[in-house]
């Protein structure tokens, strides 16, 4: 059995990780919570769908931006210093945002802005954390390292949005804003306590510019775009997210699997999603075996098929749960069926992300380590946003069931397509990192 559990070794070897995880595992919870409080306020005050959908935008946009730029900077300078400061912006904005709530302000467009601002520094927070994170524990406990924190990314996606539905139901938006800003401080707490952490010098460039620039950006896309390793990282993720992204769809779905489970589709929702966060928990408690595979190439691989194929399980099960209520036949028990396919599709894409990330730090050379974890931390909050697009337009034409079938079998095919166009990246081989 503990072979099989998470691999607890970074936290005992590294002080300075363990804080840091500890602290990440706190503040994760909080911000899920304003998150969610955030999304239910809005709809509190103008009681649209279109109005909440404007958070979306209103994070994607500067999550990209900063998230590009962010990483450049933070290749060029004290990756500790970066953290701590942009940590600072967030612990603030989510201090103002509580006192919007105690202040009775009411006002969607201080929402919004403060949102927009969260998102800004949390895409220079994000890849600078990434980047720091080799420098803690080094490059053979990273396996183990990211699968802790996606086991703790995971309980925050169960946990928090639950907490903020009782907490906003029994003390309200700012006492809901209020523990998060309270959690965050061990995240802060952490990043303080960090040693200095320089960026690696360019062995190639003598001098390192006194300002960042966006040309330090597209100095990454360069770097990215001859290292086939690197890219098909990127590459196998956006064709698994844009073709087989299934949240779109559940609440359509959860109006006919939960029909007559706990009272209706919006628990069936909360269900369904609570079963990929489940699947991607479980991923990382038992993560232990993970961190004895070397073939890092094969293993996102197997994953990603594992995903789409745990996504067109789903849309058959959503199928013959749609047969079933037109034929005037109870579907609510293929409620469990459709749960279960979807917690197989969070475990398989928490694997991807362990393997997928690994490869990311370990190939990459220090000083364009922040850069690589910004267009990272774009494609994995960009590559979802373009799956539900995707995937929401393709259910006008051909059914929740049939898309999720299509999109699951299409993911399969597209990533069998990458690995044929480049099957070196089968090869991969973490003694012997290669981007």
């Amino acid at each position: 059995m503990p072979r099989l559990l998470a691999d607890l070794t970074p936290l005992r070897v590294s002080p300075a990780y363990r804080r840091l995880w500890i602290g990440n595992s706190l503040s994760a919870i909080g911000t899920q919570l304003t998150l969610v409080a955030v999304s239910l306020e809005v709809f509190h005050l103008t009681g649209s769908s279109l109005a909440v959908g404007m958070l979306g935008l209103f994070a994607l946009v500067p999550l990209v931006v900063a998230g590009l730029y962010g990483g450049a900077v933070a290749d060029h300078v004290d990756r500790r210093k970066l953290a701590l400061g942009s940590s600072s912006v967030l612990w603030l904005t989510t201090v103002l945002i509580a006192a919007h709530a105690w202040l009775g302000i009411e006002s969607v467009w201080v929402l919004y802005t403060l949102v927009a601002v969260h998102s800004g520094a949390s895409g220079i927070n994000q890849p600078t954390r990434g980047a720091i994170i080799p420098a803690l524990v080094g490059t053979k406990l990273l396996p183990a390292a990211n699968a802790l924190n996606m086991m703790t990314f995971s309980v925050a996606m169960m946990v928090g949005p639950l907490v903020a539905g009782v907490l906003v139901a029994g003390v309200g938006y700012a006492w809901t804003y209020s523990v998060d800003v309270v959690t965050f401080l061990a995240a802060l707490y952490a990043v303080w306590r960090l040693p200095a952490l320089p960026p690696q010098r360019d062995p190639e460039a003598p001098e390192r510019p006194r300002r960042v620039g966006w040309r330090s950006v597209v100095e990454g896309f360069t770097f990215l775009s001859s290292r086939p390793n690197l890219r098909m990282t990127f590459l196998a993720d956006i064709v698994a997210m844009a073709t087989a992204f299934p949240r779109a769809l559940l609440p359509a779905i959860g109006a006919v699997v939960g029909s007559s489970v706990l009272g209706g589709g919006e628990a069936a929702v909360g269900i369904l999603l609570a079963a990929m966060a489940l699947g991607a928990f479980l991923t990382g408690l038992f993560s232990g075996p993970l961190t004895r595979i070397v073939r890092h190439g094969v293993a996102v691989y197997a994953s990603i098929l594992g995903w789409g194929l745990s996504v067109a399980g789903f849309g058959v099960v959503v199928l013959l749960a749609s047969r079933a209520a037109a034929a005037g036949v109870d579907p609510g028990p293929y409620l469990w069926p459709a749960a279960g396919c979807l917690a197989l599709a969070g475990c398989a894409d928490s694997v991807s992300s362990v393997f997928r990330n690994t490869i990311l730090q370990t190939a990459t050379p220090d000083h364009l380590r922040g850069r690589l974890q910004g267009v990272f931390i774009v494609v994995v909050a960009g590559g979802p946003r373009v799956g539900e697009m995707l995937t929401g337009g393709a259910a006008e034409l051909l059914t929740e069931p049939v898309t999720l079938i299509a999109g699951g079998l299409l993911c399969v095919l597209g990533v069998s397509a990458l690995m044929r166009w480049q099957p070196g990246f089968l090869r991969y081989d973490a003694r012997h990192p290669v981007p």
